[in-house]
């Protein structure tokens, strides 16, 4: 996602109840358009070789999934390409380190 619309979805994934998220700097390119970034000295521009995006990252259990998905797509989306994409995953098991929990206790 645009990195102007994280503060968005961190407020929106709070307001859903979602107790803890990851967010890591990405760059990369897909179908979405990329800058066009000035040269040194005004002597011209190029295109940037990736977008800088932001991706979040977080573990729910499965009764919070929709209102998730729903949460992200209404603090995130602008229906232009480049909003970026939801990835839906089952957790095969859990386990915190430091309290040796496990499961759905470990999240």
């Amino acid at each position: 996602m645009a990195p102007e619309k994280v503060f968005a979805v961190v407020e929106a994934l709070k307001k859903a109840g979602v107790g803890g998220i990851t967010i890591l700097d990405a760059k990369g390119w897909g179908k979405g358009i990329r800058p066009q970034l000035a040269g040194q000295r005004g002597t011209g521009s190029y295109t940037a070789s990736s977008n800088i995006k932001n991706y979040v990252i977080t573990v729910v259990e499965d009764s919070m999934v929709d209102k998730v998905v729903t949460a992200i797509i209404d603090a995130a989306g602008t229906g232009s390409p480049g909003d970026g994409k939801i990835f839906i995953d089952t957790v095969g098991d859990a386990i915190d380190i430091g309290s040796k929990q496990k499961g759905i206790h470990a999240i």
